[in-house]
């Protein structure tokens, strides 16, 4: 067995702080095998009369490993190792709302475009704020940033919110300089990194940009799921809105597409979820309506399998939003950046 003191480095003429190299020699030997999963390590004193140091350095060192959940301390019996994942220089813990295609695009491309010596934990918190705070209080101290994407739903009417009084105070207790908020803008004050989209502009701005083959349709329908598990920003219902009315359009908005939804020659369909961009083409077929012609469709957020069917969408650019966000962090940056968002045009309008 490898004598730990063997596996523990501190030059005394390094400029590197002697607490800190305590700290890289123990994460270095969890690495690379020397240091297991409940093995438990010197005590502070044994340490430092082993290596002729101060007992505030050494204390020092397992204070910053303590924070980073890689020890724990049993009373009575000493320092253990308790965490063998969070191995890199930098660790970033990532909280999405949902496991959807969107967010694990925003979330692959944040990995590709990160140095490969960071390590990132992704968690899923499904809305949910209790789930939320509770993943957010068992990992609070222990990484070098926390990425969030705050969505929430309401307890009571299942509604979006984007977050609550709790989920503030949570989300403070996070140093700014370790704090990354992406999809959703929140108040927070300065000083951090928000990646947001602007779900009522967005919209408004994007139904614009197709405004000459819209007003070729006589009714414009938006199918906004209420009362769902994973809840949609309001917003974009206020934008939808405030592009019909500034263009005198007739418009409607409901809830789904069912079997006996009614679909008529000349109107126009914006969709949200995929359940119904797939039922509203079943809809279309079996009325032999020709998509772009006889009703139109436009899609919210891309994805590669609506630019084969040539389906029109209105999103944001999911994997520049990851990449922005791996940016910001490698270059130390700060500040509120809006994420593109485009209209593609397409043979469905």
């Amino acid at each position: 067995m490898i004598d730990i003191f063997d596996t523990i480095k501190v030059d005394k003429n390094s400029r590197v702080p002697k607490y800190k190299q305590i700290v890289d020699s123990i994460i270095h030997n969890i690495s690379i095998g020397n240091l297991n999963m409940g093995q438990k390590i010197p005590s502070i004193n044994r340490l430092s009369e082993e290596f002729v140091l101060s007992r505030d350095t050494v204390e020092k060192a397992y204070t910053i490993l303590k924070e980073k959940k890689v020890i724990s301390p049993i009373r009575g019996k000493g320092y253990y190792i308790t965490r063998t994942k969070l191995l890199s220089k930098i660790n970033v813990l990532f909280l999405i709302n949902k496991l959807s295609n969107y967010k694990m695009r925003i979330y692959n491309s944040f990995v590709k475009n990160i140095k490969e010596d960071v390590h990132t934990d992704l968690h899923i918190y499904h809305c949910n704020e209790s789930v939320f705070l509770n993943l957010l209080d068992k990992n609070i101290g222990a990484y070098d940033y926390y990425i969030i994407m705050p969505h929430f739903s309401s307890e009571d009417s299942k509604k979006h919110i984007s977050s609550t009084n709790e989920v503030i105070k949570a989300i403070k207790k996070i140093p700014k300089e370790k704090l990354l908020i992406l999809d959703n803008k929140v108040d927070l004050g300065e000083g951090i990194i928000q990646i947001y989209q602007d779900f009522e502009n967005d919209i408004y701005h994007a139904l614009k940009k197709g405004i000459d083959k819209i007003l070729a349709y006589k009714k414009l329908i938006f199918i906004y799921p209420e009362n769902v598990v994973h809840p949609y920003p309001k917003k974009t219902l206020h934008g939808f809105r405030k592009f019909c009315v500034e263009y005198v359009l007739d418009f409607e908005i409901l809830n789904g597409i069912y079997e006996d939804t009614i679909i008529k020659k000349g109107d126009l369909f914006i969709t949200i979820e995929e359940s119904d961009l797939v039922n509203l083409v079943h809809h279309a077929r079996d009325r032999n309506f020709t998509l772009g012609k006889d009703i139109g469709i436009i899609s919210y957020n891309e994805t590669p399998l609506k630019e084969l069917l040539d389906i029109t969408v209105i999103s944001t650019g999911f994997n520049m939003m990851g990449k922005t966000a791996a940016k910001m962090i490698l270059e130390k940056k700060k500040g509120e950046i809006k994420n593109p968002f485009d209209f593609i045009d397409r043979g469905s309008l």
